[in-house]
Parts: C-alpha cells; sequence; structure tokens
C-alpha cells in the first residue's frame, strides 16, 4: 500500500459539505461514476461538480481515470483502513434515507448512462 498522509479534520472537512457527501456516497454505492452521472444524478452544473470532485480527490478520498475526454471517480482503495470504515458505515447508515435514496433512484432512472454509450 502507498503510504499517505490522512489528516481527520482534512477529511470531515471534505464530507462536511452536503453535495460532497452525496457525491461521495453515490461513488461509493456504484463503485465508480463518469461526471456526466453526477451532473444528471445531482442536478448541478459540471464546473461545480468538478469543483466538489477536485475538494475529495484533495482530500485523497477519491481518485480518477481518464477514458477518452471523460473522467471518472472512484473511492480511494488505498485509503486508511479507518476512512474506508468511516465511509462504509456512514453510507450504510443513510443511504435508504433522502436524498442519499433519491439520488440513487435518479442514477438508476438516467437511460443514457455510460455503459450506454452517453459519455464514451
Amino acid at each position: 500500500m502507498n503510504e499517505m498522509t490522512y489528516n481527520a479534520d482534512t477529511v470531515f472537512t471534505a464530507l462536511s459539505h452536503p453535495m460532497r457527501l452525496r457525491t461521495l456516497v453515490l461513488i461509493k454505492q456504484m463503485n465508480e461514476l463518469c461526471v456526466c452521472e453526477l451532473t444528471h444524478t445531482l442536478g448541478l452544473a459540471q464546473p461545480v461538480i468538478s469543483r466538489h470532485l477536485a475538494l475529495l480527490k484533495e482530500a485523497k478520498l477519491v481518485t480518477s481515470r481518464r477514458q477518452g475526454i471523460w473522467i471518472y471517480y472512484s473511492v480511494n482503495s488505498e485509503l486508511p483502513d479507518w476512512i474506508h470504515k468511516l465511509i462504509n458505515i456512514t453510507t450504510d447508515g443513510i443511504a435508504k434515507t433522502s436524498p442519499y435514496q433519491d439520488d440513487l433512484a435518479s442514477l438508476n432512472a438516467m437511460t443514457d448512462r455510460p455503459n450506454n454509450n452517453c459519455c464514451n
């Protein structure tokens, strides 16, 4: 495992904004999401989503990969155990409440998801 330093203040600050928490929960639930899926699901403009993702990435909570012109985000697999537990417990605890349940329903209703060639 790559040795990275994680500061609790940085992690909790990154998760303190409702949209960043919603974004991370969605990414956790789906394993990987494209920016277009997040903009559709959360109803925010691409630059706004990108700013939130940049803060999550700066906190080392997510990683990204490029495929063509699109960027896909996933939870950082090299997180320390305490952060993985935090994300798992939080996701499990809130996934069936609003707005998180609504976000997942909206994402699942999206007809032009990347696997359906919206982003390829």
